[in-house]
């Protein structure tokens, strides 16, 4: 019986040590794959950061280029081309290449495509540009904006150059020429060598169309080359502003790890590429060893018999492992709700955290048979504003109207929300309609002392009209919806009597 005993008790053990050791294994497997993903998720997170830094650099290079374009439109305005003004403006051409690093020179050509007036010291005057493509599109179109044109090699350097122009129009509106800003492709090749892409990556410019600006690593037959049928562009870049993808290579069969994004002023993508192998090279080499140190764990368990006490160990360690986990997704929980309740833009509260409290606030003042004010905000030809200044200016300003706006929120009950667009609210709990007119013009006043400049707007400067709603001593029967409406009404009169002004609803 003692025998059976035995027998039965190593059967026993030897079954326990083998499910524990496949076990270990699969815990192990699962790991590693884990482990893989996210490495191939962190490199997403990393092509996409690299893109979007790209792209922001692309970005500004250009419109430092184009800056210096507006400047020198003003001028010939301003001065005409006489002799003396061409000498004038030679310098000041030189000067501006000097400045900025990127650009390789600045032309300005007349009608026929013949230069005028440039940054080279010496330019032979019989080359003629009318065949560019920028200057056939600023001669048959009459748009004013700028134009980034194909890449090509420069007729007076011989280099690879990209190019940003734009029109000069004569004083009845027909086309007077070109002025050209060129971008020589040595400066993204020096920018782009200080990012680190591993042996077989890569990192592109393009424009919207499908045009290769410039490439890394460099390969000046793909320069002003269609990369339409490319699947980074015809897949991708062309259906989404940005993202990530895994593609094959048709040329080499590397598989790469692609973050894509597009400028937010001009017509161009940049996408950059990982090599899948090389990102998972050091995982590789950690999986092996990893897997090497547990095989021999396992040996030793079978043979030492000291499962049991290890896996406790290990069992101890992966549950601190998982609270440490739970603790850091609860912190990203409440960070995460946290920005649920604000506005991105304005940094003030949100819609969502506007309807909670003004709801929450009513049903404390008709409990309490307090007071309740409600300010209804709106900007002033805001429309006109992004139309003349541009999306950029716009946020800008909304941000700007917002901070005074906050600076309303004298009470810790006071809340400052965006309504939505150009509007804005704010809720005074236990404040009267004569307490919230001073409010709010206060606000109005802190958004005129701002003296944003809208030259769109009759007083040349972004101002306001609010509107007040209030609730005196809220009884039962009283609704947001009634309160909002008010102060809507508030609004609308105020902006019918000429904006710029606070209107009472009680």
């Amino acid at each position: 019986m003692a025998r059976y005993k035995r027998s039965s008790t190593a059967i026993l053990a030897a079954g326990f040590v083998l499910l524990a050791c496949v076990s270990l294994i699969g815990l192990d497997a699962w790991r590693t794959w884990q482990a893989r993903a996210i490495e191939e998720r962190d490199a997403g997170v990393s092509v996409t950061n690299m893109a979007k830094a790209l792209a922001q650099h692309a970005d500004d290079t250009f419109k430092e280029a184009d800056t210096v374009l507006i400047g020198l439109l003003e001028r010939i305005s301003a001065d005409g081309t006489g002799p003396a003004a061409l000498e004038r403006l030679h310098r000041l051409l030189v000067m501006r290449v000097k400045e900025l690093p990127q650009l390789g020179g600045i032309f300005v050509y007349d009608q026929t495509g013949r230069w005028i007036v440039n940054s080279q010291p010496a330019t032979d005057r019989s080359l003629n540009n009318a065949d560019r493509d920028y200057f056939i599109y600023h001669r048959d179109h009459a748009d004013a904006g700028p134009y980034v044109g194909v890449p090509v090699k420069s007729r007076s350097s011989g280099k690879w150059i990209a190019t940003i122009a734009r029109r000069i129009n004569n004083a009845d509106g027909s086309f007077g020429g070109v002025v050209l800003a060129t971008i020589e492709m040595d400066y993204f090749q020096r920018f782009y060598a200080s990012f680190n892409i591993g042996k077989s990556g890569a990192i592109l410019l393009a424009l919207n169309n499908g045009t290769m600006v410039f490439r890394r690593p460099l390969r000046e037959d793909s320069i002003a080359k269609s990369i339409a049928s490319a699947s980074i562009y015809r897949d991708h870049a062309s259906q989404h502003a940005s993202g990530i993808a895994l593609i094959k290579s048709s040329q080499d069969g590397v598989l790469r790890i692609n973050g894509y994004t597009h400028l937010q002023t001009y017509p161009m993508f940049v996408a950059v590429a990982l090599s899948r192998d090389e990102v998972l090279e050091e995982w590789r080499t950690d999986a092996y060893m990893h897997m090497a140190g547990v095989l021999m764990l396992v040996t030793c368990f079978a043979v030492v018999g000291q499962r049991m006490v290890r896996q406790i160990d290990k069992r101890a360690i992966a549950e601190d492992e998982a609270n440490e986990a739970r603790a850091q997704v609860e912190a990203l929980n409440r960070t995460l709700e946290r920005l649920a309740m604000q506005d991105g833009l304005t940094g003030l509260a949100n819609r969502r955290h506007f309807d909670g409290a003004l709801a929450r606030e009513l049903g404390r003042a008709m409990r309490k048979g307090e007071s309740l004010s409600l300010i209804m905000i709106d900007v002033d030809h805001f429309k006109l504003y992004n139309d003349m200044y541009g999306h950029l200016s716009g946020d800008e300003c909304l941000r700007k109207v917002g901070q005074s706006i906050l600076a309303g929120e004298r009470r810790p009950g006071d809340l400052a929300a965006r309504y939505g667009g150009e509007e804005f609210a704010m809720i005074l709990p236990n404040c009267d309609a004569a307490g919230a007119l001073v409010v709010a013009e206060h606000i109005r006043q802190e958004v005129r002392r701002q003296a944003i400049p809208h030259a769109a707007s009759p007083d040349g400067i972004v101002t306001i009209s609010l509107g007040i709603g209030s609730c005196n001593q809220a009884r039962r029967g009283a609704t947001t919806s009634n309160l909002v409406a008010a102060a809507d009404q508030a609004l609308y009169r105020a902006k019918a009597g000429g904006r710029d002004r606070v209107e009472v609803q009680v």
